[in-house]
C-alpha cells in the first residue's frame, strides 16, 4: 500500500520541466540523399522522353506504321530497299504498278514449294554458277498459254514452230530424234552426220531429201547403198553423170570415139565399155572379177 501511494504521488506531482517535442522527417545526409535520387529520376525520365521522341522521328512512325513500311487494309507495304536477315514468311509479294521486283542475295536465292507436312514439292535455286529447278515437270508457257517447252520424266516436249540451234558444232542426239521436217536457215546450210556411228532415216511412208536453191551430196568413206525393197530408185535428171566408172579395156582398132555403154556385172557393179557396133559388155567381164 505504501508502495501505490508513492507511485500516484509521484504522478500527481507537476513537473518542473517543460513539455518535449519530438521533430518528425528525414533530416541531415539522409536529406540530401533523398534529393540527390529525386534529381536523378527526374533526369533520367527526361532523358528516356528525349530519346523516345528521338526514336519516333527517326524511324519516322506515324499512324500507318513506320519508315517505308505502311499498313494498309491489305497487308503491310514495303517501299524501298529492304533486306531480311531470317526467313520471311508471306501469303503473296508483289512490287508497286509499273515497277520491278528484285532479289538480290550474296550467295544464292532459294524458293521452296512445301505441302501440308512441309515437305519440299518443287524447289528453285538462283546460285552463282547455275540455276536449277526440282520439280515433277518444268513448263514454259507464252502469255496466251501457249506451250513453248515442257520437260519431265517421260519426255521433253519443244512446243514452238521452229526450234533453232545456234551452235557452231551443231545439236549432239546421243539416241535417236523424231520430228516431221527438219532444215536449215535460207541460205544455210543443212548437214546431219554421224563421225562414229550410223545414221538412219526411217519414215512409215517415205523420207523426202528436197534442195530446192542448191545442191544435195551424200558422201561416204566406203560404200553409199541405195536399197528398196518392194519399190524401186528412180533418178529423175536432165543429166546423170557417173564420172569415176572404171572402164573397160576392150578398143576396136582404129575407133576414136567417145560414147560408151554402162554395164552391169552379175554382182550389180557398173563399168563403161567402149561402144561398138554391137554391145562389148561380154568381152570386159574382167571388170567384174
Amino acid at each position: 500500500m505504501p508502495q501505490e501511494q508513492y507511485t500516484h504521488h509521484r504522478s500527481t506531482m507537476p513537473s518542473s520541466e517543460g513539455p518535449q517535442v519530438y521533430k518528425v522527417g528525414i533530416y541531415g545526409w539522409r536529406k540530401r540523399c533523398l534529393y540527390f535520387f529525386v534529381l536523378l529520376l527526374m533526369i533520367l525520365i527526361l532523358v528516356n522522353l528525349a530519346m523516345t521522341i528521338w526514336i519516333l522521328k527517326v524511324m519516322n512512325f506515324t499512324i500507318d506504321g513506320m519508315g517505308n513500311l505502311r499498313i494498309t487494309e491489305k497487308g503491310l507495304k514495303l517501299e524501298g530497299d529492304s533486306e531480311f536477315l531470317q526467313p520471311l514468311y508471306a501469303k503473296e509479294i508483289q512490287s508497286r504498278p509499273g515497277n520491278a521486283l528484285y532479289f538480290k542475295s550474296a550467295r544464292n536465292v532459294t524458293v521452296n514449294i512445301l505441302n501440308e507436312q512441309t515437305k519440299v514439292l518443287t524447289q528453285l535455286i538462283t546460285g552463282p554458277n547455275a540455276i536449277e529447278a526440282y520439280g515433277k515437270k518444268f513448263e514454259v508457257k507464252t502469255v496466251s498459254g501457249k506451250l513453248l517447252f515442257s520437260a519431265d520424266n517421260n519426255e521433253v516436249v519443244v512446243g514452238a514452230e521452229r526450234l533453232r540451234v545456234l551452235g557452231a558444232e551443231g545439236t549432239v542426239f546421243p539416241k535417236s530424234i523424231e520430228t516431221p521436217n527438219v532444215r536449215a536457215d535460207p541460205f544455210k546450210e543443212l548437214r546431219l552426220e554421224s563421225p562414229t556411228r550410223s545414221l538412219v532415216m526411217e519414215a512409215p511412208k517415205g523420207v523426202e531429201i528436197n534442195a530446192e536453191a542448191g545442191n544435195m551430196e551424200a558422201t561416204c568413206r566406203t560404200e553409199l547403198r541405195l536399197e528398196s525393197k518392194d519399190g524401186e530408185i528412180k533418178l529423175d535428171a536432165a543429166k546423170i553423170k557417173l564420172p569415176r566408172l572404171p572402164h573397160g579395156s576392150y578398143t576396136p582398132a582404129g575407133t576414136r570415139q567417145k560414147v560408151f555403154e554402162i554395164c552391169v556385172c552379175a554382182n550389180g557393179r557398173l563399168f563403161l565399155s567402149q561402144a561398138g557396133t554391137g554391145s562389148t559388155c561380154q568381152i570386159n567381164t574382167s571388170v567384174c572379177l
